[in-house]
């Protein structure tokens, strides 16, 4: 065989190779498990990368506690435990979900598929809602990182919601495009529109639905905050407090007759104060405005990159509904499907570590 015939067959048996080869198959993948494998082996290694970023943020967190803990127990006061519990149960709901969707994927039951891709859609929707409200509530309160911590906030003592009403912006606008859409795919009668549709715009309610449910126990526990506060200075008829005072020296919070601190209306802080006992320790030279700040510097730092985390999750989601509404996934070609499920197992469970840190422990 001269080299030219040669050349022939080799051209011939590429495009053979090349015509046998199905379209979820990347070309310079053999089959189907050479893929899937390849796939897992460079989710693995993203993650771990994932991992070390978010033990950082950890570390920095207990060593910066353990410097100045009672600054720390006391900012971890102004923390919602019932929105973080609400979040946590959400993210594990939302890991079955993404569980199921894997199964789904490998029994070709396309419509099980959306569905569950769209619920975890819809929870990450509300976590995210929940946390819109929890930070407008601190910026009101003027709980901000580093340096800026109780800054004077215009409309903070008037409880303006206006920045809850930033957060909602984009989300709103996402929403209407997703109604719209909704809208034409029933307009057009088609079922891949229909399915790629409707789990979005869910998910745009279903943020809104956790900025309610979030506000409603916001404004639950300011309740519960006023009703002790009135409790503890009817407890005291004839104590009083000069604030200004307090306010300047930054140092001293109100106590009652065991000892504990007890705080101020919270739109009335303007830094951390520590119990009078505190102040005689080895730390009292510490600047303890300084160290607040660096609590809810670590504290938006945290939960904010793990919120860009359910962000991405989010979008690659969306981007699994679309091929899940074609039907692309079978029992051969799944591992899209299963790699983000574990991205997303990895995102809640980060925050199981990050709730009981930053929001039970005291």
């Amino acid at each position: 065989m001269t080299a030219i015939q040669e050349t022939a067959h080799e051209s011939e048996h590429a495009q053979d190779h090349h015509h046998d080869h199905p379209a979820w198959l990347a070309h310079h993948f053999d089959d189907a498990e050479q893929q899937f494998d390849a796939g897992k082996l460079g989710m693995w290694l993203f993650l771990v990368t994932e991992v070390l970023f978010f033990s950082g943020m950890f570390c920095a967190y207990s060593l910066y506690r353990n410097r100045d803990p009672q600054v720390f127990e006391f900012c971890s006061r102004f923390l919602n435990e019932k929105l973080g519990a609400i979040n946590t149960g959400v993210l594990l709901f939302s890991s079955l979900t993404m569980a199921w969707a894997v199964r789904a994927a490998q029994l070709r039951q396309h419509k099980l598929l959306v569905g569950m891709l769209g619920a975890t859609l819809g929870c990450a929707a509300i976590f995210l809602g929940v946390k819109a409200v929890e930070y407008s509530h601190k910026w009101e309160l003027g709980l901000l990182p580093g340096k800026f911590y109780v800054s004077q906030i215009p409309g903070a003592a008037h409880g303006d919601h206006g920045y809850l009403g930033s957060l909602c912006v984009v989300p709103l606008i996402l929403t209407i495009i997703a109604a719209v859409y909704y809208v034409y795919s029933i307009a057009t009668m088609s079922k891949f529109h229909q399915q790629v549709a409707g789990p979005v715009f869910v998910a745009g309610l279903c943020f809104f639905g956790g900025v309610m449910l979030g506000t409603t126990l916001e404004a639950e526990e300011a309740k519960h905050h006023a009703a002790e506060h009135a409790a503890h200075e009817h407890a005291v008829p004839g104590e009083s407090h000069d604030h200004s005072q307090d306010h300047s020296a930054g140092e001293l919070l109100p106590e009652n007759k065991g000892g504990e601190v007890v705080a101020l209306g919270h739109k009335s802080i303007e830094d951390v104060r520590v119990m009078k006992e505190e102040l005689t320790t080895p730390d009292a030279s510490v600047n303890q405005k300084s160290m607040a700040g660096l609590f809810f510097s670590i504290y938006y730092c945290m939960t904010g990159v793990h919120a860009v985390h359910i962000i991405g999750g989010m979008l690659v989601i969306t981007w699994l509904i679309v091929k899940a509404a074609r039907e692309e996934f079978h029992d051969q070609y799944f591992g899209p499907v299963d790699n983000v499920g574990l991205y997303w197992h990895l995102v809640d469970f980060i925050w199981i570590y990050l709730f009981p840190l930053l929001y039970l422990i005291t």
